[in-house]
């Protein structure tokens, strides 16, 4: 164990002893594949589950309440677990994602460092995983396999999220999609620890798989009201940080869609490319940029095949497609957490028709009120009947209050689509009135011939 500037780095001997990797959850079916390939590479990972009251707890005791709200759940969840009981604090190690930019979330693990001094468990290591060179430890490394199985892993987490959330609102059978979730993770799992699933082909034929799967669900053919969510990335998919948003539009009698975690990946690569162009860099470094956004687009282009050939389900958008719909309404250079992403990804989802829109907004995340909240008013006039109601997520905020929030937005969107309805109605009635007196002024002309 070495120290340098109080920081403790996660050796090789810590791996080869066991050392327990605990990692904070976000994603529920991309990290449960994410935990089977740290496993696999030889790293005992365990995601986190818990939640609750404690975790906030948690949060605040040992953050500061300025803090952001990932941050103070990330670490609260992180505390709450070492507290438990469940671990050996002397065998156990935290792994965290470092993205490199201006967000405070690379400096999410100097704040954890800091929280477990003042917990009294300095001592536990902290794992950082980034392609920027920010850290390094002897007992994790990125290599080439490990990025490829963790790729495949976000592209099928993708693929399920996708056609999942567009076949469980309309199921007969309640649980018939989730039982294929877990029937796909177990199928996944099995291909991974034979060395399967990770070649474009093996991927390719998974990925038509899946889909097919999914379609073959019986469902009803109502359509119920669409909703999309964006928002900074973690409270975007975490239901620890978004208070059960999805479950609570479940029973709100909605369709959800939420954008993919590949076009996030991609937007990182491309940044690193951009900021080269700009500033000057590593000519190493953008080649290697550029190959790998290639091997990701070429893995996002096999999902939108996948999913495109059934014309039930909409597919994911394309990323260059994603950035060329904020041309003219944000600049490229803002970038920052989620950056124009965050903007673009509201035009792809009312593009691909989920005009009502819960952006949620934690608590001292700048970026993200810039690029979603401050955007709403130009992109109501990029996409008229855009309907964008912004979700303040903060530790303090009520439940109650979020939700009422957003069942105002959903009484919004069910009036404009009886306006609708009424409205193709009145066409119809106006288009048979007009065939019927065609069809007399026809027989009247005939008559006096």
């Amino acid at each position: 164990m070495t120290v340098d500037n109080e920081r403790v780095e996660f050796t090789k001997e810590m791996r080869d002893a066991g050392y327990t990797i605990l990692i904070p959850n976000m994603l529920e079916f991309h990290f449960s594949l994410i935990e089977k390939v740290l496993r696999l590479n030889g790293y005992n990972a365990v995601v986190l589950h818990n939640s609750g009251a404690g975790v906030m707890a948690e949060g605040l005791k040992y953050v500061h309440n300025d803090t952001c709200v990932p941050a103070l759940l990330v670490i609260g969840q992180f505390l709450d677990a070492l507290h438990s009981g469940e671990y050996d604090l002397n065998k156990v190690a935290l792994m965290i994602t470092q993205t490199g930019g201006g967000c405070r979330a690379s400096n999410y693990i100097f704040l954890l460092r800091k929280a477990l001094k003042k917990a009294g468990l300095s001592h536990i290591p902290v794992i950082s995983v980034n392609l920027s060179g920010l850290e390094k430890a002897s007992g994790f490394t990125i290599t080439l396999p490990l990025i490829r199985q963790l790729v495949a892993s976000l592209v099928y987490g993708d693929c399920i999220m996708c056609v999942s959330n567009q076949t469980r609102p309309y199921e007969r059978h309640k649980g018939d999609t989730n039982a294929l979730i877990e029937k796909w993770n177990d199928e996944l799992i099995a291909q991974y620890n034979r060395g399967r699933g990770l070649s474009h082909k093996d991927m390719r034929q998974n990925l038509k798989a899946i889909v097919d799967d999914f379609e073959s669900i019986e469902r009803s053919r109502e359509r119920k009201t669409r909703v999309g969510i964006v928002g900074e990335i973690y409270v975007k998919y975490s239901s620890l940080g978004n208070n059960g948003l999805e479950a609570f539009l479940q029973t709100q009698d909605c369709e959800y869609m939420l954008p993919g975690i590949m076009a996030f990946v991609e937007f990182k690569i491309d940044n690193r490319i951009e900021d080269i162009k700009l500033y000057g860099g590593s000519l190493l470094k953008k080649v290697f940029c550029q190959l790998f956004l290639k091997y990701v687009e070429r893995m996002e282009r096999s999902l939108i095949e996948a999913v495109s050939a059934h014309p039930d389900f909409v597919p994911p958008t394309r990323y260059q497609h994603i950035k060329k719909l904020v041309d003219g309404v944000i600049g490229y250079g803002s970038k920052m957490g989620e950056g124009w992403l965050l903007t673009a990804e509201m035009l792809e989802l009312a593009e691909n028709g989920y005009e009502n829109i819960v952006c949620a907004q934690p608590f001292g995340c700048l970026p993200n009120h810039i690029n979603g909240k401050g955007m709403i008013r130009r992109l109501t006039e990029v996409h008229p009947g855009i309907n964008i109601v912004p979700i303040d997520y903060d530790l303090s905020a009520t439940k109650v209050n979020q939700e009422n929030r957003i069942r105002l937005m959903l009484a919004v969107a069910k009036d404009a689509e009886a306006k609708a309805a009424a409205q193709k109605q009145l066409l119809e009635q106006e288009r048979l009135a007009e065939e019927a007196a065609k069809a007399w002024t026809d027989r009247s002309n005939n008559g006096k011939a």
